[in-house]
């Protein structure tokens, strides 16, 4: 009998260098939202409602290939709410029985790039607010807005221009 009339369906071969276990499996990991999550939705809804104004999925500094969730630019801080599973959650992190080894080194790899992201952004003068999509909307919001509040504080009690006061000399 020919393929083109068998009533069987030909078993499933993930593609070359594939994680995929099963079509299935491939099939629900192509679904996964990388942004507007629905956690990152609940923490800008509270924080737009506040009045303050960000950027989202946005890359903080320029040339830099990763981007935060929300970036307040002119305060220099920027918000991340990072999955359970992709950063390795030390509460809800369940490691899969399938290619565990794949795995192990993708989520290694995701948290060193989080801790990386986050030492060249503290370089740049940028304040890094990291929330577990578990975490309480409320109170990720109540951090965001109280970070944001006092580095706007703080810029504005820094002296500007060469002068501190007085006049030039």
């Amino acid at each position: 009998m020919s393929k083109a009339t068998s009533s069987e369906p030909e078993p499933w071969t993930p593609p070359k260098g594939s994680w995929a276990s099963s079509a299935a499996n491939r099939r629900s990991m192509l679904g996964n939202r990388n942004r507007d999550t629905s956690p990152e939705r609940a923490l800008r809804s509270l924080v737009h409602a506040a009045g303050l104004r960000y950027r989202v999925a946005a890359k903080p500094l320029p040339g830099m290939r990763r981007t935060a969730d929300l970036v307040f630019r002119p305060t220099r801080v920027a918000v991340f709410v990072d999955g359970c599973f992709w950063h390795g959650c030390p509460d809800h992190f369940v490691p899969p029985k399938t290619n565990p080894d794949y795995w192990r080194e993708k989520i290694g790899r995701n948290r060193q790039r989080d801790q990386d992201t986050d030492a060249r952004l503290a370089e740049a003068d940028w304040l890094v607010l990291r929330f577990w999509e578990h975490e309480s909307a409320e109170e990720c919001f109540r951090a965001v807005h109280d970070a944001v509040a006092a580095r706007r504080e703080a810029a504005s009690t820094k002296p500007r221009g060469p002068w501190t006061g007085g006049a030039p000399t």
